[in-house]
């Protein structure tokens, strides 16, 4: 487990709640555009990961197994404290949950023993240079003996993002596209490294209240709410065809997010349990996908809605001090309601087009129990198990595309497990073994998902999925080497049996049709004969003179997937090696951090097959084929108290200018980016 505390998010001052994952050292971050966000754990990523807030899964019935950038909805301001566990863990979260778990846990109202009502709050506002980033930031408690309310707010002005100046010439944006006069006019860029378009804003809302029912007895009540503006997706930006733009506009409209969430927590000593956690929360997506071929008055816009209800009720019983079980049932409803409109921009006349999705409901029951026992002081030990039932109903609208189908119903079930042991010799070594299996139900997003995945391809949905299932071993070793000096090294292997990737298909025995005008090989998301990852993660510790702390993180993982008739391509979601290296330095107010990060780079060959299709966002070797170059850049962040109230933060990033394009992102990072922020403590 890796936690990020609010103290790590105000010294590093993360844009956005990716970035501050991306600040661990063991979590890649792909982006297709500035306002993205795609973590990447050992070798998986998007709906096979699981993202949790509060407890309440945010996890959605169509969570794509492309890049997703739903963790921008939430607000690093508004985070106490992050939990990254890494490998399966389906037996306390369910489906998706294979690579690993974020857990999300926000601001906590705060009640006062004092009689008087206790009120305190911070504010806070930043600027950085990269995009001319504009954010403000306050969040107020008021505490009373029985009673607690905190508010919070955010908001946050995103310009163009610059890119560095020493890097590959390919990254470059030379043009970009207006409307001008009823026509889209390609437009020469006065600064190649200006990223146009990729500017954003967002809102981020908060309120939570806290009262205390009884001695034993706490109710919380939470609303969340987050959208951010319409944005560009930057990597359809730069597809060009014949060297000209392919796009006329290609933007997502506003990202929204809200959640209701009641929690009634309970302590007793009774036969049962000693503590007790029920959760009710309804959630609410919104999203949608606007684009436009270059000179073409059609505007095609698809919008998804999803509504989701989730009960959570969790337990903990201490047998004695030695012995812990834990145990609990979860239900979750997920309905999709997906729409498709064509709209004429000459003439504003719009009509119906073909959705997304399906209509759909997708619902999920289960039930868990662990078992914790210490044996010995040195020896302790882990067992789960987890029962949980997947249910899919779906409708297709055949008006637009032929499908052999209307209706489709699935019904799955599975039994997953964890088996660990963690073994103490010495005061100086920790010894763990982790034994887990993992699964991921087909979602609404498996099933019945019509897109374009690169040009000239077309996904359509396939009704015959089954869930893909994972078995997982880990071994780790922590060693103090001496009293300035902490190693630790894991070492996991993962096999995925039934794994669902994208590969060719065929519609009413066609392997092509027509889809937005285009001739399109026809694809579908397939159970793959198998798929495997492997990798190590490494961490140092070094305590130096002078009060000096070294720390470094290093992160190795490749994975491959072989289909059916025994194809064997790279996986996507593996990136390549990379890591932060940290030298430390604090004293009372003072602070100061010089950090690189790192990253390896994938050669042609290395990358995965449907990689290999998009050009436009990897560098191009000698020999005209894209690959994905190594990078690194060095960082500055230092961090001043004037006084208990007032600190001041300041920050450099990438201080050489390097030019660098994450693995699989569609857009540049930021070039030489200087960060100053002002907080305020009441």
């Amino acid at each position: 487990v890796n936690t990020l505390t609010a103290a790590n998010a105000q010294l590093h001052n993360p844009q956005t709640t990716a970035d501050l994952l991306g600040s661990s050292g063991k979590v890649f971050i792909q982006k297709s555009q500035q306002g993205g966000g795609s973590p990447m754990i050992r070798g998986f990523a998007t709906n096979r990961l699981l993202y949790a807030v509060d407890g309440v899964r945010m996890n959605t019935a169509i969570f794509r197994s492309g890049n997703l950038q739903n963790v921008i909805s939430l607000d690093p301001f508004a985070i106490e404290k992050t939990d990254i566990y890494f490998g399966p863990g389906s037996v306390i979260y369910g489906s998706d949950a294979i690579g690993g778990v974020m857990s999300f846990n926000t601001l906590d109202p705060k009640f006062t023993p004092k009689q008087q009502t206790q009120v305190d709050g911070s504010t806070t506002f930043r600027y950085a240079t990269a995009n001319k980033e504009k954010t403000g930031h306050a969040h107020v408690n008021i505490g009373l003996r029985k009673w607690a309310f905190l508010s919070s707010i955010s908001y946050s002005e995103y310009d163009d993002l610059l890119m560095g100046k020493k890097g590959p010439q390919s990254y470059l944006r030379p043009f970009y596209v207006e409307r001008k006069n009823g026509e889209d006019v390609v437009i020469r860029n006065e600064n190649p490294r200006l990223q146009n378009p990729s500017g954003y804003n967002q809102i981020n809302l908060m309120q939570k209240i806290k009262y205390q029912l009884a001695e034993n007895w706490i109710f919380r009540y939470g609303f969340h709410y987050s959208t951010t503006s319409h944005y560009a997706r930057y990597d359809r930006h730069i597809r060009y065809h014949e060297r000209m733009p392919l796009y006329g506009e290609w933007d997502y409209g506003p990202q929204k997010w809200m959640m209701n969430h009641l929690q009634l927590s309970h302590q007793s000593k009774s036969r049962w349990f000693n503590d007790l956690v029920i959760r009710l929360a309804q959630q609410e997506f919104q999203e949608s996908r606007i684009d436009r071929n270059i000179n073409d008055p059609i505007r095609r816009i698809r919008s998804e809605k999803v509504k989701a209800y989730s009960v959570n009720v969790d337990l903990l019983k201490k047998i004695n001090e030695r012995k812990h079980l834990f145990y609990g049932i979860e239900a979750v409803l997920n309905r999709v309601i997906s729409q498709g409109s064509d709209e004429n921009i000459n003439t504003e006349v719009s009509q119906v087009g073909p959705a997304r999705y399906p209509q759909a409901d997708w619902t999920s029951l289960g039930a868990y129990l662990t078992y914790q026992s210490t044996i010995t002081q040195s020896l302790s030990w882990q067992s789960g198990l987890r029962f949980n039932e997947n249910r899919m109903e779906a409708e297709f609208d055949t008006t637009f595309y032929p499908f052999p189908f209307t209706h489709t119903k699935i019904d799955h079930r599975a039994l997953t497990g964890s088996l660990g042991l963690v073994f103490k010799p010495s005061s100086k070594w920790i010894l763990s073994a982790n034994a887990a299996t993992g699964f991921r139900a087909p979602n609404v997003d498996d099933i019945g998902k019509v897109f374009d995945s690169a040009p000239g391809l077309v996904v359509i949905p396939n009704p015959n999925l089954k869930a893909e299932i994972a078995y997982n071993l880990e071994l780790s070793v922590a060693k103090l080497v001496s009293k300035s000096i902490k190693v630790d090294f894991s070492a996991y292997y993962t096999l995925l049996d039934n794994a669902m990737v994208r590969r060719d298909f065929a519609l009413n025995g066609a392997d092509s049709i027509y889809y937005d005008g285009v001739l399109s090989r026809v694809q579908a998301i397939q159970n793959a004969a198998l798929g495997q990852v492997y990798g190590i993660q490494a961490g140092i510790e070094v305590r130096l003179p002078a009060g000096l702390i070294l720390t470094s993180d290093i992160n190795l993982q490749n994975g491959e997937e072989e289909t059916d008739d025994g194809i064997t391509s790279p996986s996507r979601h593996a990136p390549p090696a990379y890591g932060i290296t940290r030298l430390q330095f604090s004293e009372d107010a003072f602070e100061v951090q010089l950090y690189a990060v790192y990253s390896g780079g994938k050669s042609y060959e290395e990358l995965a097959l449907e990689e290999r299709l998009k050009s436009e966002i990897y560098a191009v070797n000698s020999d005209g084929l894209p690959h994905s170059p190594s990078w690194y850049t060095l960082n500055f962040k230092g961090a001043y108290k004037f006084s208990e109230s007032v600190a001041i933060n300041i920050g450099i990033e990438n201080m050489t200018n390097q030019r660098y394009r994450p693995y699989s992102s569609g857009i540049a990072g930021a070039g030489r980016n200087l960060v100053i922020s002002l907080r305020a403590n009441i």
